[in-house]
């Protein structure tokens, strides 16, 4: 029957319920010690009919440490986080740790009180987006005594370990791209940068890129707020307005990418013939639209997986040799908006 009383259940329930000691229900819970399977099966039965759940809390005040990795990101209306939250996901569901999500809204004054909240609840890892953070955040992450692995970027020195891409390289990547399909009057387009620094290391691997080969962006453009579709395609129409000879937009991601294609497939325009377009991150939910946008993955399933696993493996096995800094390489798709010569 399950438990009707207002009072905490507690271990005796359980042991009454299944006809077992307290000792052997605490073994099944814990997954510890000699229980046959049959013992095993009858505990956990009693303990999801009676609507029991462990407080892991009282275990983890001998160990100072809980079951949590604290998982701290920008955003999660932002498309791209979703996806390395299902990687990490996926390798920690094969463990006894389990993600517990902060939002910093990309403000780093956010992004240190999340941290000292999360902390707090002493748990066993933390996974945190980017590398830059405040003098005070980098304190504390160093004191933490437990593994801490920045994710998304590689353009720095982690504090522990990092996992991610190259933002700069990913840029000058697209830039030689761009150029070799004969693309010349190059406008950007993206989000305002002092807070989204893997967006201007985007830009300035761009740029560089664009500049070892004697050419220079002719106009450029940043808005605040989220990405959007909407965006895209007002920034789009008031560039192509101002500098009509532009032949090449890249974005600094999909969302106002996608907008751009819209704007510019809504008036007439070939594309790639005359003006070409790309985005980054590789959106899944834009292969919908009427052409293929030409964009880099930034392996965001692939960070979020190799981010937990370095977790899980080092709270396992605290000795175990690691590796610091693992960078991924992301691949660019030229999709029916980059031209291939």
């Amino acid at each position: 029957m399950p438990n009707e009383d207002t009072r905490p259940l507690t271990l005796r329930d359980v042991s009454e319920a299944s006809g077992v000691s307290e000792m052997t229900v605490s073994r099944v819970l814990r997954n510890r010690g000699d229980v046959s399977q049959a013992t095993r099966e009858k505990v956990l039965e009693a303990a999801k009919t009676l609507g029991y759940v462990p407080n892991k809390i009282a275990g983890a005040l001998a160990s100072q440490r809980v079951n949590l990795v604290a998982v701290i990101i920008p955003s999660l209306r932002n498309m791209v986080f979703p996806e390395v939250m299902s990687g990490i996901s996926k390798v920690l569901e094969e463990t006894d740790l389990q993600p517990v999500v902060g939002v910093t809204d990309y403000l780093p004054e956010k992004e240190e009180q999340v941290l000292y909240e999360m902390l707090s609840w002493r748990p066993s890892g933390v996974i945190i987006a980017g590398l830059e953070h405040t003098d005070a955040a980098k304190a504390m992450l160093k004191a933490s005594g437990i593994p801490v692995v920045e994710i998304m970027d590689t353009d720095g020195t982690p504090i522990d370990c990092a996992v991610g891409i190259s933002h700069r390289q990913a840029g000058a990547e697209m830039a030689r791209a761009i150029l070799k399909q004969g693309y010349q009057n190059i406008g950007f387009l993206g989000t305002k940068m002092p807070l989204d620094h893997r967006a201007r290391k985007r830009f300035e691997g761009f740029t560089q890129g664009l500049a070892k080969e004697g050419v220079e962006i002719l106009a450029q453009d940043f808005y605040s707020g989220g990405s959007a579709l909407a965006k895209g395609r007002e920034m789009t129409r008031a560039m192509l307005e101002r500098e009509p000879e532009l032949d090449f937009l890249y974005y600094s991601n999909d969302m106002i990418a996608a907008g751009g294609l819209l704007e510019l497939l809504d008036q007439g325009i070939d594309i790639p013939g005359k003006v070409g377009l790309a985005g980054f991150n590789g959106v899944e939910l834009l292969q919908g639209l009427p052409r293929q946008l030409a964009t880099m993955d930034a392996c965001r399933t692939e960070i979020g997986m190799q981010a937990a696993q370095m977790i899980a493996s080092r709270v396992d096995t605290p000795e175990v040799e690691f590796e610091r800094v693992v960078d991924l390489t992301p691949t660019i798709s030229f999709g029916d908006t980059l031209k291939r010569r």
